[in-house]
């Protein structure tokens, strides 16, 4: 916590969400529930991170925390009152730097003062110190094409503060970002934020890595999916900077991991869910049947040896919660694999897997991918009724669109297309959109 900053004598916070909800409509006149029951309160001096996958909806939360959106139910309040379109005193810096490339970095700052009519001395005033503060003192005339993408992140991060916001809001801002530079920007902003040298009083962070948010925050609710919803708040009490050898950093993104994973029946939600639905419904995730299989290959060797840590295989396989975690989830979904308290443990099939020839485990996925996913069993079932043997993709497309978005399930049918196609159950032609049960050429 900035310590130059202190909650509010009356009590009131920074931020207040109460049961906010949201959804959107679906084609068929139903709607699409994104987010669910979300209540959370920021105080002044105070970094929350709002972990989770792709999906969870933490950057829909955002919209609504910032006046860009409305809740479907619920209510947002900052500073005690309600959000009703974008609110003063809050600001945002996006993933995608989204600056103006025929601007300079000083007209980019400046920007946001000019819409808010601020007089021109001190919008120059303002804009150069912010400038100034984010490290970008001598590039005031440049324009975007000739920064790198950590400094073009930095003008996002002064275009926002120039403002003086009390609360900023950050949408992943340091995953489009290589490692290095991420880690640089990441500790010079908890420099700025330790020193009380930005005037913001308070801190939203969206990301989906576990360490940043342990870095980071001084608390981590972690978001569940379908819908997104909080499911657990984690305190993070250790003093700045963080050292991420301390084994109490390692606990804390290990809890994480733990918290992710849990199972129903011990207090917790399920984290690594399979895919919503029970039938031809479930939302298949896009894996790769090399990611599959590279996954079941590092756990079954050693050191793992059939049972590993997921910490440990993100840090050797340098993959993030939205990397590592759709493949846990298929590899559980097929009963390869059985993940729980931040651990992965392979089925026996999943041993025998990785031991096999390319036609043996062939032959294994398949019998996995009939027995276990729905849809599978539904289009191998259609094509083998039908005298031609094949059938168009709408005919399985409106089937789908039926219980989840198109988005859903264009995905869905073009990751099983790819598990069957390597699994050799029945083919698929992009040209023509049909389905068949003829080899692939």
């Amino acid at each position: 916590m900035n310590a130059n900053l202190k909650p509010s004598a009356d009590g009131v916070p920074l931020l207040d969400v109460v049961h906010a909800r949201k959804s959107f409509p679906r084609g068929d006149g139903a709607e699409l529930l994104v987010l669910e029951d979300v209540s959370l309160t920021v105080q002044p001096g105070e970094i929350v991170g709002l972990l989770g996958r792709s999906g969870s909806g933490k950057s829909t939360l955002l919209r609504l925390i910032a006046g860009l959106s409305k809740p479907a139910g619920g209510e947002v309040r900052y500073l005690g009152t309600p959000v009703r379109g974008p609110a003063e005193g809050i600001a945002m810096v996006f993933q995608s730097f989204a600056l103006f490339p025929w601007l300079t970095v000083y007209e980019n700052v400046a920007l946001g003062l000019e819409a808010l009519k601020v007089p021109r001395d001190e919008i120059r005033r303002r804009s150069l110190a912010a400038i100034d503060l984010i490290g970008l003192d001598g590039f005031e005339s440049a324009y975007p094409r000739e920064l790198s993408g950590g400094m073009r992140q930095r003008v996002g991060f002064a275009r926002a503060l120039v403002v003086q916001p009390n609360l900023l809001l950050m949408d992943e801002p340091f995953s489009a970002l290589d490692v290095l530079t991420a880690e640089t920007l990441r500790t010079d902003f908890l420099d700025l934020w330790s020193d009380g040298r930005m005037p913001i009083k308070g801190v939203i962070l969206v990301t989906h890595n576990i360490e940043e948010a342990v870095q980071m925050c001084d608390r981590v609710l972690v978001f569940a999916t379908n819908p997104g919803r909080i499911v657990s708040t984690i305190e993070v009490t250790l003093p700045r900077p963080r050292n991420r050898l301390d084994p109490a950093f390692a606990a804390l993104v290990e809890r994480i991991y733990v918290e992710m994973t849990a199972k129903p029946g011990r207090g917790a939600a399920p984290r690594v869910e399979r895919a919503a639905g029970a039938g031809i419904d479930m939302i298949l995730a896009r894996v790769s049947s090399n990611l599959i299989s590279g996954l079941i290959e590092t756990v079954a060797a050693p050191p793992f040896s059939g049972k590993a840590d997921l910490p440990e295989i993100a840090s050797e396989l340098q993959l993030e919660i939205d990397d590592l975690f759709p493949v846990a989830e298929t590899l559980q979904m097929l009963r390869l694999a059985d993940v729980e308290g931040g651990d992965l443990r392979l089925t026996p099939e999943a041993i025998l897997f990785a031991d096999s020839t390319v036609d043996e485990r062939k032959r294994l996925f398949a019998r996995h991918l009939l027995a276990y996913v729905p849809l599978a069993a539904h289009i191998r079932r259609v094509l083998d009724e039908r005298a031609s043997h094949a059938a168009p993709k709408s005919r399985f497309l409106d089937e789908l669109e039926d219980h989840m978005s198109p988005e859903s399930a264009e995905q869905s049918l073009r990751a099983l297309v790819s598990w069957a196609r390597y699994a050799e159950i029945f083919a698929y032609d992009d040209e023509t959109g049909s389905f068949s049960l003829e080899n692939p050429t």
